[in-house]
């Protein structure tokens, strides 16, 4: 018969997942928003939600997080239903609470008070076998930042390609 201080024994021999996963990027928010501070969390699942989650199926486009209290949530993230799972299936887009020190909590607690401050999923991945999303304090852009942001960045990636041909002999 196994004993408890056994079973313990052999669970730390399983060599765990190490590594980070995305599973899903929210590439639209670096582009509608400017991002002031990122964050990393944990998400309190179910099981059903972790296991669709591994098989890569998840949306963060139209996720965001708010306040309860004192506790952060995340709402509007879609985790659709595992295929395999029975009548104890989650709901896709429910509120999921986010597990951060309290300190931290505190911190984006005070920077979103400021009006125009929202907090953004930017992805969701697994972290050495943990779910995690990346939570960024993000500051909402007008069009014609956008435009200036788009220019900025073409124009840095035009001094690229110049420095790259001088380096090579070309021009």
């Amino acid at each position: 018969m196994l004993t408890l201080r056994m079973l313990r024994a052999r669970a730390r021999d399983v060599p765990r997942e190490t590594g980070k996963k995305v599973i899903a990027q929210n590439r639209k928010a670096r582009h509608d928003y400017s991002i002031d501070e990122v964050y990393e969390a944990g998400i309190q699942l179910t099981g059903t939600e972790v296991k669709s989650l591994r098989a890569g199926r998840a949306t963060v486009t139209d996720g965001y997080g708010y306040f309860d209290g004192t506790e952060l949530w995340l709402k509007g993230v879609h985790i659709p239903e595992y295929d395999l799972g029975t009548w104890t299936n989650h709901e896709p887009r429910r509120s999921r609470k986010l597990l951060l020190h309290k300190e931290e909590i505190r911190r984006i607690a005070g920077k979103v008070k400021d009006t125009g401050i929202t907090l953004v999923p930017l992805s969701l991945y697994f972290k050495d076998g943990f779910a995690k999303v990346e939570l960024a304090v993000a500051r909402g852009r007008k069009s014609h930042d956008k435009r200036q942001a788009i220019a900025e960045r073409e124009a840095k990636r035009e001094a690229q390609r110049a420095i790259g041909r001088r380096d090579k002999g070309i021009e």
